[in-house]
């Protein structure tokens, strides 16, 4: 039975993940009415499923493999007992101390947050039902913000249902690492647990469609990524087709062809991670003229759906599926709700996959730069072999390449290296405020540190500009 529309709130936030979470502190900040709906656990797919125990388990996977490779450090190298039950232990164990702590919903209820559980459906542009395990009710808002997420895609593959697998929503439910993995995609998430699962003694193999691993980032830099992983005992295919899965023996086999030729693989689990689809389902988006495209929600710059009242931000709108600029087009969009002026959200997102090295990534490839801006490009590249932090730590793969255009301003950035996802910030933002090498060179970076590598990247552009001026230059002795 539907309760009497009695609850009326100025913003009503469906889904309480990393965006929902991030929206609705700042929405009570400003001291607006606020009300979350959640049909499951709060904190989404980054505490559960994503961030959070795929970081654990690759802290755990980098402990082993740096005790397996002592020697590099001028100790003894020692090949560890590994208990993967222990390590699943762990991963548990975080998630349970980030939901008691900053993702439990007392927290919220204390900043004056109504968090109300259950399914929603939209029945108005201002008006939700919420089914829950009391019933009905009916919320009514000025602005409804939509952040219910996304979920693993599951290609359709014949057998695959059948044989059973496992996707990024499951595998951390484990009790214990299986002894095989064959891994359907070659993406972030395939990429960084194929190198987690194999340091931890895990059989993987990584069957990517396309010809190479992470297609969205620098081929170079993931020619040199590949290798590593290639080194370490990650069975990596590309131009694979996958055509059909089963059970054989007891064991899941995985059949296809790769570069055309007829091939299968056979491994306990199979994996799939193959992207990611927008969680639509349920919300009546149709029924009150919200419109949906091949991505998700469609929105545009403010993050406003084709409903004025409704908006969409996160991996439900398709613009960038990360938790960072989920939460960033959360409060943007609150922005454009309650303030004066617009709260158009930014282009520029840079992310990184956080494999060891990292990679990471912000504005334009090589190849998109040349396209945008023809023959005014220009490449700078500095490898981490120099870097002296990066020969004191036995981390010498990687490099740091700077795109350049339009008077050596910054466009794109990418970085192979240890601490990469902490390296792209000072770059994204050279290129977020159109700065030029010669002003990052301006900039004393410390030393040693794997970030001294990006401003001597600068000091060389810097220099080979001062050389153009030696005319200038003053000759022989004395005060002027």
């Amino acid at each position: 039975m539907t309760q009497a529309l009695a609850r009326r709130y100025d913003l009503a936030i469906v889904g309480m993940g990393s965006a929902g979470m991030v929206s609705a502190e700042f929405a009570a900040t400003l001291g607006l009415r606020v009300a979350v709906i959640e049909r499951d656990r709060v904190g989404g797919d980054c505490l559960w499923t994503g961030c959070v125990p795929s970081k654990a388990l690759l802290a755990s996977a980098k402990a082993a493999h740096t005790i397996r490779h002592a020697s590099r450090y001028g100790l003894p190298a020692v090949d560890p007992d590994v208990d993967t039950a222990l390590v699943w232990q762990r991963i548990r164990s975080i998630q349970a101390e980030v939901a008691a702590t900053d993702d439990n919903p007392d927290r919220y209820r204390e900043m004056g947050v109504e968090i109300v559980f259950g399914a929603a459906r939209l029945t108005g542009p201002h008006s939700i039902v919420v089914t829950g395990s009391g019933g009905e009710a009916e919320l009514g808002a000025r602005f409804v913000l939509l952040c219910t997420g996304s979920r693993p895609a599951v290609p359709e593959i014949p057998g695959l249902a059948e044989a059973g697998f496992l996707t990024s929503e499951n595998v951390f439910q484990l009790e214990r690492a299986p002894a095989s993995i064959a891994m359907i995609g070659g993406g972030p998430i395939a990429t960084e647990l194929a190198q987690a699962f194999t340091r931890l003694g895990t059989r993987v193999s990584v069957l990517q469609k396309g010809p190479r691993l992470l297609p969205r980032d620098d081929p170079d830099l993931v020619a040199v990524l590949t290798k590593r992983l290639l080194d370490e005992g990650v069975d990596v295919r590309v131009d694979v087709d996958t055509q059909r899965a089963g059970l054989e023996d007891g064991r899941k086999v995985v059949h296809g062809t790769q570069s055309g030729r007829p091939q299968s693989w056979t491994a306990e689990e199979v994996l799939v991670a193959a992207g990611r689809r927008p969680n639509l389902g349920g919300l009546g988006l149709s029924e009150v003229g919200v419109r949906v495209g091949t991505r998700g929600v469609e929105v545009d710059e403010r993050m406003r759906t084709s409903v004025p009242s409704i908006y969409a931000v996160g991996d439900v709108a398709g613009r960038y599926l990360f938790t960072h600029s989920a939460a960033y087009e959360g409060v943007r969009a609150i922005r454009d709700m309650f303030f004066p002026g617009k709260g158009t959200a930014g282009a520029l997102v840079p992310w990184c996959t956080f494999t060891d090295p990292e990679l990471a990534h912000a504005g334009l490839t090589v190849d998109e730069a040349r396209q945008r801006y023809g023959g005014d490009v220009e490449v700078w590249r500095f490898e981490l072999s120099h870097s002296d932090r990066a020969r004191a730590d036995s981390a010498r793969e990687g490099a740091v390449i700077v795109v350049t255009a339009k008077r050596a301003r910054v466009v794109g950035a990418h970085v192979l290296a240890p601490a990469a996802g902490e390296m792209i910030h000072e770059l994204a933002l050279a290129i977020e405020r159109k700065l030029s090498l010669n002003q990052i060179a301006s900039l004393v970076h410390v030393y040693p540190t794997l970030s001294t590598s990006i401003g001597q990247l600068a000091a060389e552009a810097a220099f080979r500009g001062a050389r153009r001026l030696r005319w200038l230059v003053r000759k022989g002795r004395g005060s002027r």
